[in-house]
């Protein structure tokens, strides 16, 4: 199987994995501790989830604190319900983790985006705007936002700014202006089931989560430290490697986009992290391309919304009719992405949708 689907999900890392056997111990180790008991076994995972909180801490600014959540949903609406916040403006390309709250407890607006994904970097926020959420990176099309530039307006308007960077961190320079930032860990490398919000020194948050207030008073509930372990060790090896997994998909992008020539690519070409490949091309039937082409991982649009049966929020927010959408593809290089396999899998693809004629 060639995977081409590193937005829904990145493989673990060698380095990560190692780093959380220690900590799923069995009864002839120490391993399986609670990091909030008091004796020395739970210190111990405790030292443990700090070491990693240490290392999380990289991919953001410096001035925060790093909160780990479940996931990166949770982080976003830690940020969203317990920030305060009443009248928030985001992006309509939000992934339905910003969207979905938004539009369940908030007298928010939905800030428009142009043919290409992006925002206006000096769109006019509504009055009474108290919070600005834009992603770093589109998890559908790739396209990265003028997210500086917008944190400083939400800035001068007296508004928090709230970044989903799931799709950027470790990738992309932080957004240093942000207030808040969510991440996810199995989105570069690291394990499932564990996120982290950054939280600028000075901003205040309400837990959203009540109980026992083990994660700094503000999420509750026992951490795993095997799970903080890989994120900390998949979060090292991101900063680490950040130029050169970068000069490596851009190798990708571009053999890809070669082989792939006569389909339309969907978003900025240029403001655009380009491990992300999304395309279209006419009267395609991406269901049967996706059933015939067993041996490529690829998608649709976002692993969050299949099956829903919706066509994407994101493709339409950008102009493109329900019939576009649903001709539209998403290849996902990463870094243990080969060359030989973008080659393989835009064979295997563009065969299958030839078959289609």
């Amino acid at each position: 199987m060639i995977y081409l689907d590193c937005q829904a999900t990145t493989p673990l890392a060698p380095e990560a994995r190692e780093a959380m056997l220690a900590w799923l111990g069995g009864p002839d180790s120490e391993g399986f501790g609670n990091p909030h008991s008091a004796h020395r076994v739970g210190r111990k995972a405790a030292a443990a989830v700090e070491v990693a909180r240490d290392q999380v801490a990289a991919l953001f600014p410096p001035g925060g604190r790093v909160i780990f959540t479940g996931s990166a949903t949770e982080a976003l609406n830690l940020a969203l319900l317990g920030s305060g916040a009443c009248r928030p403006a985001v992006s309509a390309i939000e992934h339905a983790a910003v969207l979905d709250p938004v539009e369940w407890g908030f007298d928010g607006a939905v800030l428009p985006v142009n043919a290409d994904g992006l925002i206006d970097a000096e769109i006019a926020l509504p009055d009474g705007t108290d919070l600005v959420a834009v992603m770093q990176v589109n998890n559908e099309i790739g396209t990265v936002q003028p997210v500086e530039r917008l944190a400083e307006r939400a800035r001068q308007a007296g508004a928090l700014f709230l970044c989903d960077a799931v799709q950027g961190a470790g990738k992309l320079a932080p957004p240093a202006g942000a207030d808040m930032i969510a991440v996810s860990a199995h989105k570069l490398y690291g394990p499932k089931g564990i996120g982290a919000l950054w939280v600028r020194d000075g901003v205040s948050l309400t837990p959203i989560i009540r109980g026992g207030g083990q994660e700094q008073g503000l999420r509750s509930g026992t951490l795993s430290p095997a799970l903080c372990a890989g994120f900390g060790v998949a979060a090292q090896q991101a900063v680490a490697r950040m130029e050169s997994d970068r000069a490596h998909v851009d190798k990708l992008w571009d053999k890809a986009v070669e082989l792939f020539s006569g389909w339309t690519v969907n978003g900025c070409i240029d403001n655009r992290w380009r491990g992300n490949l999304s395309l279209r091309r006419e009267g395609l039937d991406v269901a049967r391309l996706i059933s015939d082409v067993r041996d490529v991982a690829f998608s649709a649009g976002s692993a969050c919304a299949s099956g829903s049966g919706r066509p994407s929020h994101v493709l339409r927010a950008i102009g493109l009719s329900d019939r576009q959408v649903k001709s539209s593809i998403r290849l996902g290089f990463g870094r243990y992405t080969t060359l030989d396999e973008v080659e393989e899998a835009s064979r295997l693809i563009l065969a299958a949708a030839a078959a289609q004629d």
